[in-house]
């Protein structure tokens, strides 16, 4: 009887350890499924969806050099949903919620930004596409990640105020011909320069958004 009843505790404790990677997981689950939601996530897709029918509409209008700027406002407009979708409505409380927090919002950015590109590029099937796949993730991502650097100085909820500003750079680089690759919407898709510069615009986005998050506006 010692024995057994001496026995019992050690089996539990193993099958409570067995259960742990098992809970380990879903609580990782809700951690991520509750973070997408104050985020937003599922409203940001729908309106990505919606972008890209209007993005196959765009593309198969042919008309002046207004079609090529006409799907890049559509394109800084899915970039600024990744923007938006940065705004906490938790504020200053959400950073107690412990270590994983930079993580979070490190893979929402990620997966909101592909999820814009995944979008407009499913938007662009069966249609003319000036500059091709390549000049699209260029674009998305670069502008995306103004839009994060702008979520952190000036808030989530302002955070459209970055792309919509850069959009209309970009549209007098279109106009004017610029040659700097900081307005890599203006530039072809095989500069090089371009794609490295709205790489380092995405990612100091990333870092900044992952370390700081979108600024508190006190809005909510």
């Amino acid at each position: 009887m010692t024995l057994a009843g001496a026995q019992r505790p050690a089996t539990g404790a193993a099958l409570l350890q067995a259960e742990r990677p098992g809970q380990r997981f879903l609580a990782a689950v809700r951690l991520v499924r509750l973070h997408l939601a104050s985020r937003r996530g599922p409203g940001a897709l729908v309106a990505m969806v919606a972008c890209a029918a209007v993005f196959q509409a765009a593309l198969r209008w042919h008309g002046d050099a207004d079609t090529q700027q006409i799907p890049l406002i559509i394109e800084a407009a899915t970039a600024s949903i990744v923007a938006i979708s940065a705004h906490s409505p938790f504020g200053e409380s959400e950073r107690a919620t412990g270590r994983w927090l930079p993580y979070l919002r490190l893979g929402t950015a990620v997966g909101l930004t592909g999820a814009a590109f995944a979008a407009l590029a499913a938007g662009a099937v069966a249609a003319s596409l000036l500059g091709g796949t390549p000049e699209l993730l260029r674009n998305v991502a670069g502008i995306a990640g103004v839009g994060m650097l702008s979520a952190a100085v000036l808030g989530g909820s302002l955070a459209w105020i970055g792309p919509m500003a850069y959009l209309a750079i970009a549209e007098e680089g279109l106009s004017a011909g610029w040659h700097t690759p900081w307005t890599w919407p203006a530039r072809p898709p095989d500069d090089l320069g371009a794609s490295i510069c709205a790489a380092l615009v995405l990612g100091a986005g990333l870092v900044v958004i992952a370390i700081r998050g979108a600024r508190d506006t006190g809005r909510g």
